[in-house]
């Protein structure tokens, strides 16, 4: 697996972007979620306020610093030291009496690195690995943040669709209700009838309650993912859900995923970064040369007054080499090697588990379409209907008392009805227990010609 330094066009904008927002001033609060919210609104708030994203940015800074720090290793280093001291007389006394009982000196030394064993270039090179997975890991926090908003929003679209079903079911149960009494009222039905429409109506309630719960929890784990603070009054969430049915393919899903899944990138510049860094711990076990120089001002030994000092300059090469450490250096380029193979197994078992991940995701994907094929005709889809003029939607009166039952027979039986009916008479008339079974379809009289033998 390998990749280019900052191969990708959006690398560098995003690093530019959020460069920009780290060098302003920490918000000292997060405000509020605000009362109407829709999709984008909601990716943009979670652009500034997210708490993962915020820490990308932070690490990507972070590591801007090292690069920093790192560079240094490659530059001149200045400095200036200087020193007073004060002697007593009997320490020159092995001198004749020359020499001065006080000194001082000040000196502007410079040294710069000829040759490390190839540990800065190594180190350096590691160092811009390590920044280019940075900036993959702020683009795959990115990906993961503004995905989690997106799915936390529509959880919460749902929970509101939910609680507007609970609340037509608890609505239907209620006029069934009242309709199953008025036909009791009316002797069509029998107590039993009312009971259970009763139950149902007091098993729907409860769902209503847990909807209304669930809705409440979706909005508070959308709150979470922006990383606002809680609103003002009720949120209103603007958004539809929509099904648009999609297909894709397995093998083109797997290869689009292993191109550009910014973690995979990630990984593989930390490989090179762990590859720089083998190089940087054999370093320790080769020779190191700097050139060194400087400017010196000293008081003159010689004599007795401050002001009578020297000065001039030096220049020099200095070298040193650990021919013999202990084994330290071994030590160092054994873990450098084991961080160098963990990195490389990590890259392996992540791309293992993003195939899983996307064949999960095409699983559910058709499960859903499967889902969305089984339910049908919904509210939803009969609100568009109506919205599109296909559809007339008009007000209806409900709960209409049924009219008392007329025992003159105003409706005269026919046909099979007048034989059915006289069999039921005759057996009222006959007394005692029998059980007699009208069948027929819907329509067919079945209720006028029990009223008639109950007449």
């Amino acid at each position: 697996m390998t990749t280019s330094k900052l191969a990708f066009p959006w690398l560098r904008a995003v690093a530019a972007t959020f460069a920009l927002l780290a060098t302003l001033s920490p918000v000292a609060g997060a405000p509020s979620m605000p009362n109407r919210l829709d999709v984008a609104t909601a990716l943009t708030l979670a652009l500034e306020h997210n708490h993962a994203i915020r820490g990308a940015r932070e690490r990507l800074r972070e590591q801007e610093g090292i690069i920093t720090e790192v560079k240094a290793l490659a530059l001149p280093n200045a400095g200036v030291v200087g020193g007073y001291g004060r002697n007593a007389s009997a320490l020159i006394s092995d001198r004749g009496g020359l020499g001065s009982t006080q000194n001082w000196s000040v000196a502007l030394q410079v040294r710069q690195t000829l040759y490390a064993g190839g540990g800065v270039q190594a180190a350096l090179d590691a160092q811009r690995a390590v920044r280019e997975a940075a900036l993959l890991d702020l683009q795959a926090t990115l990906d993961r943040e503004l995905l989690e908003v997106r799915t936390r929003f529509y959880d919460a679209v749902l929970a509101r669709e939910q609680v507007a079903l609970q609340q037509d079911n608890v609505a239907l149960a209620e006029e069934q209700l009242s309709t199953t009494r008025h036909r009791h009222e009316a002797g069509a039905v029998s107590n039993f009838d009312v009971l259970r429409a009763e139950v149902e109506l007091a098993n729907a309630r409860p769902a209503l309650i847990r909807a209304r719960n669930q809705e409440r929890n979706a909005l508070e784990t959308l709150r979470q993912a922006l990383g606002l603070a809680a609103p003002g009054g009720q949120v209103e969430l603007t958004g539809e859900l929509v099904y648009t049915p999609a297909a894709h393919d397995l093998a083109a899903s797997l290869a689009a995923a292993r191109e550009r899944r910014p973690e995979l990138r990630q990984l593989a510049s930390l490989v090179e970064a762990r590859e720089a860094g083998v190089r940087n711990a054999r370093a320790g076990g080769r020779p190191e040369v700097a050139v060194v120089g400087g400017y010196e001002w000293r008081k003159n030994n010689f004599s007795e007054r401050v002001a009578d000092s020297l000065d001039g300059w030096s220049l020099g090469v200095q070298s040193s080499w650990a021919i013999f450490d202990g084994r330290a250096t071994a030590g160092r380029v054994q873990q450098a090697r084991s961080q160098l193979a963990q990195v490389r197994l990590q890259a392996e078992e992540l791309e293992f588990a993003i195939e899983v991940e996307v064949r999960r995701a095409l699983s559910a994907l058709q499960e859903a379409a499967e889902l969305a094929e089984a339910a049908g005709c919904g509210t939803s889809v009969i609100k568009g209907l109506v919205k599109l003029g296909v559809l007339s939607e008009e007000d209806a009166p409900k709960d209409t008392p049924y009219p008392p039952l007329n025992p003159t027979g105003a409706v005269r039986l026919v046909g099979d009805q007048v034989v059915a009916g006289d069999a039921l008479a005759a057996a009222v008339v006959q007394g005692g227990y029998s059980c007699t079974l009208l069948k027929g379809v819907t329509g067919s009289g079945k209720t006028e010609v029990y009223l008639e033998a109950v007449a």
